[in-house]
């Protein structure tokens, strides 16, 4: 007599096992379905207004400074670390370029702008990497001496730039329809985007975010990378004041305020993870959509100043929620395909 013993079925080939591509992206895109529901309300509420053609210039406009802020955070969450100090170095950027030796010209506003972004930058990071603390604290720091120093060089008063006319007439530039302030900052999402997707230097960001410990072994030079990183985000920052000055035609005590809220948020929304190592450009152009349209959308219905920072707040928080889930089905689906 012999026993016949049952074979067991076949495994199914990884490809049977893994689902669409195109369907798991979807699923991960969370803060698209956010944009399509407020773009939906937008539309409802005051679709006449919302999609007219001085509204959606507007709406460019306020994307533009939002958004290089954003890239400016992103760059610096992907390494691990967070930068708090961008909206207070955004002012003094502005403040500094309109009143001191940028202010008769909007290109030598551009560059003293970009300096000091970039120097406000270089002293972050040079903190951060060199000196060994932590990213909080230093940019915690620098958004009160930044923050102070606005108010101090202006005394609370907006400084208004001898160039002021031309600084409006860049504001209200256009280019086939689309602002010249939009257009320079889609041109820094491409300059981002290929920086971190197509160089040494970008691999280099996201290794140092994924396991710093790890890629000081492999041979990554982390200080350098992660000082470059702090001044890449204070030139960029430096850039935004410009813009803002090209926007408002005049620095203000009170340019940047809380846009370092904003730009971590649209981060954040858009799917990065602030222990580092992970996210991308799309995502932030996402979350910058996203803010630009809920500041646009509750002017649009007069809803007041302060509800409209409930209303990011709570935002933030739905936005920090979904990431945490989404990473959290990642780690516990990964996990047994690691074992």
């Amino acid at each position: 007599m012999t026993a016949t013993a049952t074979a067991p079925a076949p495994a199914a080939p990884p490809e049977a096992r893994q689902g669409s591509p195109v369907l798991d992206w979807l699923k991960s895109q969370y803060a698209l379905y956010i944009l399509v529901a407020l773009l939906l309300v937008a539309t409802i509420t005051r679709g006449s207004i919302f999609w007219g053609g001085t509204n959606l210039t507007n709406l460019l406009l306020q994307m533009s400074i939002i958004g290089v802020v954003t890239l400016a955070e992103l760059i610096v969450v992907l390494t691990g670390g967070i930068d708090i100090s961008v909206g207070s170095a955004l002012g003094l950027a502005a403040v500094i370029a309109a009143g001191l030796f940028g202010g008769p010209s909007v290109f030598l506003g551009l560059v003293v702008a970009i300096i000091i972004g970039g120097i406000v930058g270089a002293v972050n990071g040079w903190l951060v990497a060199f000196r060994g603390l932590e990213p909080f604290i230093v940019t915690l720091g620098m958004l009160a001496l930044a923050r102070g120093l606005v108010y101090a060089y202006g005394n609370g008063i907006p400084i208004n730039p001898t160039a002021a006319s031309s600084y409006a007439t860049l504001g209200q530039t256009t280019i086939i329809g689309i602002p010249l302030l939009a257009i320079i900052w889609l041109v820094m999402v491409a300059l981002i985007a290929f920086l971190l997707y197509r160089t040494v230097w970008g691999r280099r960001v996201y290794a140092i975010g994924s396991n710093i410990e790890a890629a000081r072994s492999s041979g990554i030079p982390v200080k350098t990378t992660l000082w470059s990183v702090y001044i890449l985000a204070g030139l960029l920052v430096g850039l935004g004041g410009w813009m803002f000055l090209g926007r408002f035609a005049s620095g203000t005590s009170t340019a940047g305020n809380l846009l370092e809220l904003e730009a971590i948020a649209a981060v954040v929304i858009g799917g990065a993870r602030l222990s580092g190592g992970y996210g991308k450009v799309f995502g932030a152009v996402v979350g910058t959509i996203i803010f630009a349209v809920i500041a646009n959308l509750l002017s649009l219905l007069n809803v007041s100043t302060f509800l409209q920072d409930a209303f990011r707040g709570a935002l933030i928080l739905v936005a920090v929620t979904l990431a945490t889930i989404q990473f959290s089905r990642k780690r516990r689906t990964t996990a047994p395909a690691a074992k």
